[in-house]
């Protein structure tokens, strides 16, 4: 009888400890959606960690008041006060109060009891954090690796699932972008024939928008569209001999003016915004389909169209306009003084929209993971005319574009904080994070058929996400959050994995640093690949001398081996190409370290997370001995000292040998995948393994360089 009291009592102690058997009632406001959505991740979270929850409002062991306190918490800011075994959840508003709650729920998904809970709060420093998401009808390029997503994307499961994520990231714009989405979402109502769908298609097009929206409109997630301009939907054009090439697929054209297609454009934004009234607002791109016009040919007709559209709309709507990509008559990319005053003219012209204009403007064109300073924009580099006068009707958003990374899981959490740190000004609002060339719905990559922890491509990606989205919202979230995470997915297998990904993805950084590049197709990281000549190819080492620098802090092989003997005169404060292989040695090598012991053989989920690191750290160490192979080269053909030569084969067989590496580890558990920057052959499939041929010339190119070839 002792012992079976002393049991129960064990038992209720250790239940009390633990949570087990722990009644919780949540006293909340349920008339207003986001509370909804708020009550249920909290819930979800206490009974996954083994309490109750009590319907009885005296009748309970902890009480959590979910609340809005505007006067102590800002815009989407949280406070958690704990008083005994009340615990206040205050938000400034209710996206701050569902903020609070995903802390919490956090906080007990890595162990911590209800009553072990402290006070905490935390305010966003980006009120605008945003994902850049395309979609695979009228997508902007026709390739297989954008239309293979069509079905996926056209369920709602899906987009459930990307909402709860960027929320649960602190994500709170979700932008659409294609290159014509009205014809999907209405039947407009003075040119019906301008849509390609039975009622019953349309139905199932109109639902899954209002889906999209309802549900992020319950997260507190902005929701724009984003359209190219000036295109048509195919029947409308050919119906009425306009736009005759404004359609998908095509997307470099030039501009339709005609009084028809600008009476059109405008009525179907007008249409769209009062059908979908969960909708937040529209933005302009001043590019594709519009060659052939002058910037102030441009701005007029979005003004006629785009703008005035959403003028006349019954309700105030929100607004991003993107930065106008061409100062010519082409659409390729150029920046002017005159154009940038144009443009800010016309902004600031504007008052009757919601908030502030978001003014999109893509950092370091479309390879924002290379340098975190600002080097160019899309056409180049860009004045100080939008940020000097301060603007006060608009904020600047940087677009971190990704078209270097598809595959392989990226993560270095100082890097971003160091991107915000330096260009979070006063006129800045926030930052769009995504990719043109990559669509995070439908897993094509994984190989193998063993279970794994996702279901979606962009789950794959959980780390780049969280880390893009919470680091916005606070840039001072510790390391600590992020590893956490792992080691939930994990267990102690997953302690060093962020250390190791910090230092191994780093890579991709550093090629896009010492590698200039422009628009997508001009680099593609973690595939070494770069468009030369009109067409994909593999990065030579001839490439890789003769190439200018994004950073500015780098040097190129060509002016570090032209510099001399004195190659530090100068550059007394950059890094050259053998400074920086010697860091990539380094670093890749100790994340390789990190990982030797992991043992992934019951555990798929983790067997590709470990592979990712030890891929990019290979790349890494390919990238050092090419660097060091393309000095000695150039040194030999300067100079024509043979022992350059011997060198410079020696240091990119050691190149080749990685390179065999990185196939040995992808080969088994990745697929040959399509891939957008194969623009120009779209049966191409990329692999590693496909690029070894080419990566063996390097060594080709060095054994046969003679001294009758020197510069």
């Amino acid at each position: 009888m002792k012992n079976a009291l002393l049991g129960f009592y064990f038992y209720l102690v250790c239940g009390l400890v633990s949570g087990y058997s722990q009644s919780v009632y949540i006293l909340v406001d349920n008339t207003l959606p986001e509370f909804g959505y708020a009550k249920k991740v909290l819930s979800e979270s206490l009974l996954k960690n083994g309490y109750t929850i009590s319907n009885s409002r005296t009748t309970y062991d902890f009480l959590l008041n979910l609340d809005i306190n505007s006067v102590k918490s800002g815009k989407d800011s949280y406070r958690i006060i704990p008083d005994k075994n009340i615990i206040t959840i205050n938000g400034g508003d209710t996206q701050g109060l569902l903020y609070g709650c995903l802390s919490i729920k956090e906080k007990l998904n890595n162990g911590t009891q209800l009553g072990e809970l402290s006070f905490d709060q935390e305010s966003p420093v980006m009120e605008f954090r945003g994902i850049k998401h395309n979609l695979p009808w009228d997508a902007y390029r026709a390739n297989p690796a954008l239309t293979q997503h069509y079905e996926a994307a056209k369920k709602l499961d899906y987009w459930e699932a990307f909402l709860d994520m960027m929320v649960e990231n602190r994500f709170n714009v979700l932008s659409l972008w294609n290159l014509h989405p009205f014809t999907y979402m209405i039947q407009p109502k003075n040119f019906p024939e301008a849509s390609p769908f039975t009622d019953s298609e349309f139905k199932e097009w109109q639902a899954l928008y209002r889906g999209i929206f309802s549900m992020a409109k319950e997260r507190g997630i902005e929701t724009y569209l984003v359209n190219w301009s000036i295109f048509v939907s195919e029947e409308f054009a050919k119906i009425h001999n306009v736009a005759s090439d404004n359609f998908y697929p095509n997307f470099y054209v030039n501009g339709d003016t005609t009084e028809l297609v600008k009476r059109y454009t405008r009525e179907s934004v007008t249409q769209v915004l009062e059908e979908y009234p969960d909708l937040s607002g529209f933005a302009i791109s001043h590019g594709e389909g519009m060659g052939g016009m002058t910037p102030k040919q441009r701005q007029e007709w979005m003004n006629e169209t785009m703008i005035e559209g959403m003028r006349l709309a019954n309700r105030k709507v929100k607004f991003i306009h993107r930065v106008p990509f061409s100062a010519n008559l082409g659409s390729g990319g150029s920046t002017s003084r005159d154009t940038e005053l144009l443009t800010r003219e016309a902004m600031e012209s504007i008052d009757y929209f919601d908030g502030p204009i978001w003014v999109e403007m893509k950092f370091n064109w479309s390879h924002a993971h290379s340098t975190p300073d600002l080097v160019k924009v899309h056409g180049g580099k860009l004045g100080d005319t939008y940020f000097f006068p301060e603007p006060k009707n608009y904020k600047i958003t940087w677009m971190a574009r990704n078209e270097d990374f598809f595959t392989l899981r990226w993560g270095v959490p100082d890097f971003i904080r160091s991107h915000i740190s330096k260009n979070n000004h006063s006129y800045v609002g926030g930052y769009f994070v995504g990719s043109e060339g990559y669509i995070p719905v439908k897993d094509y990559f994984t190989a193998s058929n063993k279970p794994v922890n996702w279901t979606y491509a962009f789950q794959r990606q959980w780390l780049f996400y969280k880390l893009w989205g919470r680091l916005l919202y606070n840039p001072s979230t510790p390391d600590k959050i992020f590893q956490d995470e792992f080691v939930s997915k994990y267990g102690p297998s997953g302690i060093n994995l962020l250390e190791a990904y910090s230092l191994a993805s780093s890579t991709q950084l550093r090629l896009a640093s010492v590698f200039d590049s422009t628009w997508d197709l001009t680099l593609y990281g973690e595939g070494f690949l770069s468009l030369d000549k009109g067409s994909m190819k593999y990065i030579s080492v001839d490439r890789l001398i003769n190439q200018k620098t994004m950073d500015p802090t780098y040097i190129s092989v060509k002016d570090y081996v032209a510099s001399g003997p004195s190659a530090g005169t100068g550059y007394l404060m950059k890094i050259s190409p053998l400074d920086l292989a010697d860091r990539l040695e380094r670093d890749c090598r100790r994340a390789l370290a990190l990982v030797v012991d992991i043992d992934t053989s019951k555990d798929a989920s983790l067997l590709y997370e470990v592979s990712d690191v030890q891929a990019w750290s290979n790349l890494g160490l390919h990238l050092a001995e090419k660097l060091r192979g393309a000095v000695e080269l150039e040194s030999f053909r300067t100079s024509g000292e043979a022992s350059f030569q011997v060198k410079a084969v020696n240091h990119l067989e050691k190149a080749l040998a990685y390179w065999d590496q990185v196939i040995e580890i992808t080969r088994p558990i990745y697929k040959d995948m399509p891939l957008t920057p194969y623009l120009h052959n779209n049966n191409a499939l990329f692999h590693w393994e496909y690029l070894r041929s080419s990566v063996a010339e390097d060594i080709s190119i060095a054994k046969n360089q003679s001294e009758g070839a020197l510069n």
